[in-house]
């Protein structure tokens, strides 16, 4: 395979990757340009500062305003949870963009090099599904982007309208300490409302697209090893593969373990904001249900919207986790296949190398507890439903 084919797949997994990281600040920088260094830091502080003035600390402040009336409550922690875990995000990629960045280089040099046929056309499978992932999280990013500001501007408004509301047609249910239904504190307030939640958005998601990047890359590279494995009896040289392969297996079980304590406390955090908006928002709509209120359906149908996009968005997160557990253990079926009682003595003694870590499963894992599969995602799910029945009996 030719060095630039290599450069032009290369570019064709990560553009849309990049440019969402670069648009939030977090692509980690190559410390030898020292001006893009410094642009990536300014408008990663820039970021930072305008999520957390012009949405964060507004949204608990509005939140403060409602507490008390159920709906408005969790009306608003559709919002204020995401903005605080955006905010949180920014901090943990802005601590570990050092760690990060020989993973990015990683990548390059895997697209670079030399391999075979068969190793090309699973790194571009890998390749199609992280595209398609950015591509998926660009879209609804947008899209839910447009619909809030556009809904917004033609006095659709999906949100519980009460007292305590903000009675402004501000895309966002928040509280500011300046009165913003004047002019032209309105549309000073409302273009930066509408700046901060495209920053806000891209940043949300560009996060989950560097993780699933990262993991998704090394899947695909367990997969060639795992190929090579099956056919180490078809080179010639046999202890100089089983050395490559060895290699290349300590790589990637490193690369899992950076991977892991960069995301890990992330994790362990998006998994408490699903069960508490999951059973938050179940509670409220099978209380509805159970006592037939009245609820707007489009408040409603907004309700339905937000518990199936984290749903998905979680699942997403324990499918990839699930695909690298996947991919470990075949390593490990592999070398325990091999047909090592044909080998010699110290090839068998070198082989076992490989074998043994293999029995230890590659995961990620949420705060170094709870592994990232779909075995998990299927309790997170039985427990939070179990909390909704907890809190309809207690009203009851």
């Amino acid at each position: 395979m030719k060095h630039s084919s290599g450069n032009e797949d290369l570019e064709w997994t990560i553009n849309l990757n990049r440019f969402m990281l670069r648009i939030a600040g977090l692509w980690p920088p190559d410390h030898h340009d020292a001006s893009e260094a410094v642009k990536s830091k300014i408008q990663l502080l820039y970021n930072f500062i305008t999520i957390l003035i012009v949405l964060a600390i507004p949204s608990l402040l509005s939140l403060i305003r409602v507490w008390g009336d159920t709906i408005l409550m969790i009306e608003n922690m559709q919002y204020s949870i995401p903005y605080l875990s955006t905010i949180f995000k920014i901090c943990i990629i802005w601590y570990r963009q050092a760690d990060l960045l020989p993973l990015i280089h990683m990548i390059e040099k895997d697209w670079a090099k030399p391999k075979m046929k068969e190793e090309r056309n699973i790194m571009l499978k890998y390749a199609r599904t992280i595209r398609l992932i950015a591509m998926c999280g660009l879209s609804s990013t947008l899209l839910a982007l447009i619909s809030t500001c556009g809904y917004s501007c033609f006095e659709i408004i999906f949100r519980h309208v009460a007292n305590l509301t903000n009675p402004t047609k501000l895309p966002l249910p928040v509280h500011y300490l300046h009165d913003v239904s004047k002019s032209p504190q309105y549309e000073l307030t409302l273009l930066a409302q509408i700046t901060t939640l495209f920053i806000c958005g891209f940043s949300y998601t560009a996060v989950d697209q560097l993780f699933g990047l990262l993991v998704l890359h090394v899947c695909g590279q367990l997969e060639s090893l795992n190929l090579r494995l099956t056919r180490m009896e078809q080179y010639t040289n046999f202890d100089a593969t089983l050395k490559y392969n060895v290699q290349d297996h300590v790589r990637l079980i490193k690369s899992i373990e950076i991977i892991d304590d960069a995301f890990d406390l992330m994790l362990l955090v998006l998994i408490f904001y699903f069960a508490i908006i999951f059973c938050l928002e179940g509670f409220l709509i099978v209380n509805i249900i159970n006592r037939k209120d009245q609820l707007p359906l489009k408040q409603f149908i907004w309700f339905i919207t937000g518990i199936v996009y984290i749903l998905i968005h979680t699942c997403l997160y324990c499918a990839i986790g699930e695909i690298i557990v996947t991919q470990s253990e075949k390593i490990s079926q592999a070398t325990y296949e091999h047909p090592w009682y044909n080998l010699k003595p110290r090839a068998a003694k070198n082989l076992m190398l490989i074998m043994h870590r293999a029995s230890k499963p590659l995961q990620i894992t949420a705060g170094k507890i709870f592994p990232m599969t779909m075995i998990m995602f299927s309790n997170l799910l039985k427990t939070s439903a179990s909390y909704i029945s907890v809190l309809l009996a207690i009203q009851d």
